[in-house]
C-alpha cells in the first residue's frame, strides 16, 4: 500500500495586506490565484484567496479587517504550535532560481544551511511569516543513479 497521504494540500495564513501578500508570493514563486473572494463565509470584507505554490499545494490567505495576528512577530520556537513551513525546490537550479528571487525582494540573506541531505534557505515574507526553500539532495542523487 504505499503512504496514505500525498502531501500537503493547503497552509492556511493571515495577511494584514492581501494585494501585497499576491505579489510577494507570486514574484517570488510564481505563485497562481485560483480562487479570489471579497466575502468569504457571507462576511462583508473578510477576504479569502487560494493560490497554488507548486504541485498540490496551495495558499488559503484571509485578509480580515482589524485582526492585528498577522502583525504579530515572535522568535523561532516562540510562535506556538506551528512554527514555520519549508517549500521544495524541484531541483538544485530551482533552488537557486528562488533563492535569488527571495534575496531580490529583500526576504532573505540568502544563507544556505546545509543539512546534509538537504540544503535550505530561510525567509520572511511581507507579513513576517517565516519560511524556507528546501532542496533534497538526497532525491536527486537517487535520480542520478
Amino acid at each position: 500500500m504505499g503512504a496514505l497521504l500525498d502531501g500537503v494540500n493547503h497552509i492556511a495564513v493571515l495577511t494584514a495586506d492581501m494585494d501585497r501578500f499576491i505579489r510577494f508570493y507570486q514574484e517570488a514563486f510564481d505563485a497562481t490565484v485560483v480562487m479570489d473572494n471579497p466575502n468569504h463565509a457571507g462576511n462583508e470584507g473578510e477576504r479569502m484567496v487560494i493560490m497554488t505554490i507548486g504541485g498540490q499545494s496551495e495558499f488559503n490567505v484571509f485578509e480580515v479587517p482589524g485582526n492585528t495576528q498577522a502583525n504579530l512577530q515572535t522568535p523561532m520556537f516562540g510562535r506556538g504550535r506551528l512554527d514555520h513551513f519549508g517549500l521544495n525546490a524541484s531541483d538544485r537550479e530551482t533552488f537557486e532560481e528562488v533563492r535569488q528571487r527571495l534575496i531580490k525582494l529583500g526576504a532573505s540573506d540568502g544563507t544556505i544551511t546545509d543539512f546534509g541531505p538537504k540544503l535550505s534557505v530561510f525567509f520572511r515574507d511581507p507579513d513576517g511569516l517565516e519560511a524556507e526553500v528546501l532542496w533534497n539532495k538526497d532525491a536527486a542523487a537517487l535520480a542520478d543513479g
